[in-house]
């Protein structure tokens, strides 16, 4: 472990390679190195590739034999150590919690003894005397105190000092977080470039599990996974014949993941549910399904049978549930609530 102050343990992942898509928001950012902001809010859709930006950027502010351009020379140390996740000007701030032997464990939030923390490494004089930068990823993430508590930072960062925050929702952020920080805002990248990024990573169908993501690469590669795909088209499938749907029996396939794992298969679930009430919209207002086109036929025999105001209703009862994940829940129960709720709009 190091000596620096509250210091987390390293971030070991594989370096993220340049994503085609963010490369012009790159050179853009690190074009300049020292007039990099000393607060960044990277937003957008959720998979897209912001934290990995995030990252990219933090080495291209720590190298120390930087090119012309700005970017990262990926030979230097300060590269080799970010690199390895061993930087001590680099902190990463996640929803993680870390033990005494380094184990990282999910939490629901970004807690604000993690802010304490960070706001102490920061006032910590550089280890490479070059610059310092922080990563929080999702911003959102963080507990309204840990938000408050990382005001102080935000206003008087010490000098080279930087913070890029990541979020899928920056409306959640406190507006005294988002008015201090500079704002970069990531869009969905054009469909055939994602396309192809997703068959050069060996995406059997990236036309199906793009439309599934909405777009976002990163998040169609994860759900391109055989399992998560077989366990849609299970649900889906049931979703599609609401007349002999059984909410019981099909709420019960989240009970046969692991404990810990049941929450994840809920909000699965409630994604699917979301993405499949709002293509019930579409088809209802006479438009095609965007989100799951393979299930077209199924979604055009049910769009006229269903009250738009209703389906409307339930739709944003979904979108509250969403919100609500991160709380103490049983999700089974949850699960069948809402799928005895999905049957009764077409009662």
């Amino acid at each position: 472990m190091s000596d620096v102050p509250g210091e987390a343990p390293p971030v070991r992942e594989p370096f993220p390679d340049p994503l085609p898509w963010l490369a012009a928001i790159e050179r853009e950012l690190v074009a300049d190195g020292g007039r990099f902001p000393q607060a960044l809010l990277i937003e957008g859709r959720a998979g897209i590739g912001k934290r990995a930006l995030a990252m990219r950027l933090a080495r291209a502010r720590l190298c120390e034999s930087p090119r012309a351009d700005g970017a990262a020379c990926g030979a230097c140390p300060g590269c080799g150590y970010v690199a390895a996740g061993q930087h001590p000007d680099l902190r990463v701030v996640e929803p993680i919690a870390y033990d005494d032997e380094g184990n990282a464990t999910p939490q629901d939030v970004i807690r604000i003894d993690q802010i304490r923390d960070l706001t102490e490494w920061s006032q910590v004089s550089s280890h490479r005397r070059g610059a310092k930068i922080a990563v929080l990823a999702p911003a959102e993430a963080m507990h309204y105190a840990a938000a408050n508590a990382l005001l102080k930072t935000l206003e008087e960062p010490p000098a080279g000092t930087s913070l890029v925050l990541v979020s899928h929702q920056p409306g959640r952020l406190p507006a005294t977080i988002r008015s201090r920080c500079r704002r970069q805002l990531v869009p969905l990248p054009p469909g055939d470039l994602a396309r192809a990024w997703l068959a050069g990573e060996g995406v059997a169908d990236p036309d199906n599990v793009l439309a599934q993501a909405g777009g976002a690469p990163l998040l169609a590669r994860q759900l391109a996974d055989p399992a998560r795909q077989s366990e849609r088209g299970a649900w889906l499938a049931k979703l599609a014949e609401p007349d002999r749907l059984d909410p019981i029996a099909l709420a019960a396939r989240i009970d046969v993941a692991a404990k810990d794992e049941r929450r994840a298969r809920l909000g699965d679930a409630l994604e699917q549910l979301i993405a499949w009430t709002a293509d019930l919209a579409r088809v209802a207002a006479g438009s095609t399904p965007a989100r799951n086109p393979d299930f077209a036929a199924a979604l055009g025999r049910l769009g006229p049978r269903v009250a738009r105001l209703s389906l409307l209703r339930y739709h944003q009862a979904l979108l509250r549930q969403r919100t609500l994940l991160q709380h103490p829940l049983q999700p089974r129960l949850v699960a069948e609530s809402l799928l005895i709720d999905y049957r009764a709009l077409f009662h």
